[in-house]
């Protein structure tokens, strides 16, 4: 029996889910519930050593509206949709909701009493994974907490920030995001505005991963003409087998190979299927992530394959059902023919890499 491999995740939103509360809301991070994708246990059981966890302030007050999807003359799109984003969000509710977030997780790191540790150099991530201390990577998804001025990110740096979307889907006054449309290409409008070049070559300066999700593509090239690091997308999958823009493109997904960066493959049903069908109206099984990692190595190499979950944010295959279903998902990785030091480098060990060759310190 093949000894069991530690994952490590690119992108969770299970603390900002928790910070939201509600009713299909896990009520601690440090108990076990049937109730999310995530939780301390639920991750020891599934062997899950840590992750990229997100910081997303939702817009107040919108609704989630679903419709058909026009083409260029007004027509409708066969098995097309359309979701309405919400506009540009207020500077001061995004800073009070991260500065909330970024609490949470350092107030879980003390109450952990050593199982958890807030990392921000690549030898402790290392020593996490080695001990068995579950790892977090705070991350900004949305940089609307950040002035113009980049003077909260140093802050937030200082704080333990690691890593940074520059847009979720809505735009911010550093470039723009993908809508959730389907069938669309991630060609979606302009790229970044000069705050965000003066973004980018702060987080270059600093060591803050740049996170190339949600992104649209003309901002991808603005950051890859950028960047010195190498390039990331945390939580994407391949455009070519299922045409939402939030993938990346055989163009994109090349030019992260030639940076020596990776693609962390989503598990959202949504991001996975060739219909783009993420209702849960069918089922989707966990070998589409692993059909997506197979593309992707197959184009630009296994050393470009890492994973980037979206739990807690994202409908996820059935057979997969949370955070213990990750042995299943290692197991479906050897069936599709990848071998042991393969499946280390897409579970762990392309982040190690990436992460030594973007941090500072």
């Amino acid at each position: 029996m093949p000894e069991t491999i530690p994952v490590f995740d690119g992108h969770n939103d299970t603390l900002t889910k928790i910070r939201h509360g509600g009713p299909d809301a896990q009520p601690s991070f440090l108990e076990r519930s049937e109730l999310g994708h995530l939780d301390l246990p639920r991750a020891r059981e599934g062997g899950l050593a840590g992750g990229f966890f997100a910081i997303f302030t939702s817009s107040p007050d919108h609704q989630r509206v679903i419709g058909p999807l026009l083409g260029p003359d007004g027509e409708v799109v066969p098995g097309g949709r359309s979701i309405q984003l919400p506009p540009p969000l207020d500077r001061d509710i995004a800073t009070a909701w991260t500065l909330s977030v970024m609490s949470d997780a350092f107030r879980l790191e003390a109450e952990s009493e050593g199982e958890i540790e807030v990392v921000r150099t690549v030898a402790d991530l290392r020593r996490c994974i080695d001990e068995g201390t579950f790892a977090i990577i705070l991350h900004i998804e949305g940089a609307e907490s950040i002035d113009e001025n980049l003077e909260t990110l140093d802050v937030f740096y200082e704080a333990g920030l690691r890593s940074l979307g520059p847009v979720w889907s809505r735009p911010t006054i550093f470039g723009h995001g993908v809508p959730f449309d389907f069938p669309r290409s991630p060609d979606t409008g302009p790229g970044l505005t000069p705050a965000g070049h003066r973004l980018v070559e702060r987080c270059n300066e600093l060591g803050v991963l740049i996170d190339l999700s949600h992104l649209n593509e003309k901002g991808f090239w603005d950051v890859s003409r950028l960047s010195n690091a190498p390039l990331v997308a945390t939580h994407s999958a391949a455009w070519e087998l299922s045409h939402t823009p939030r993938n990346l493109t055989d163009e994109q997904i090349d030019t992260v190979g030639k940076s020596r960066g990776v693609v962390g493959i989503n598990h959202a049903a949504a991001f996975l299927r060739a219909d783009g069908n993420g209702s849960g109206e069918v089922a989707t099984p966990l070998t589409e992530i692993v059909r997506h990692a197979r593309y992707v190595a197959d184009r630009i190499g296994v050393d470009h394959v890492a994973l980037g979950s979206d739990y807690d944010g994202a409908r996820i295959p059935s057979d997969m059902g949370d955070v213990t279903g990750l042995p299943r998902l290692i197991e479906a990785f050897r069936d599709a023919g990848f071998d042991e030091k393969e499946i280390e480098q897409v579970a762990y060990r392309n982040w190690l890499r990436v992460l030594g060759e973007t941090w500072r310190d």
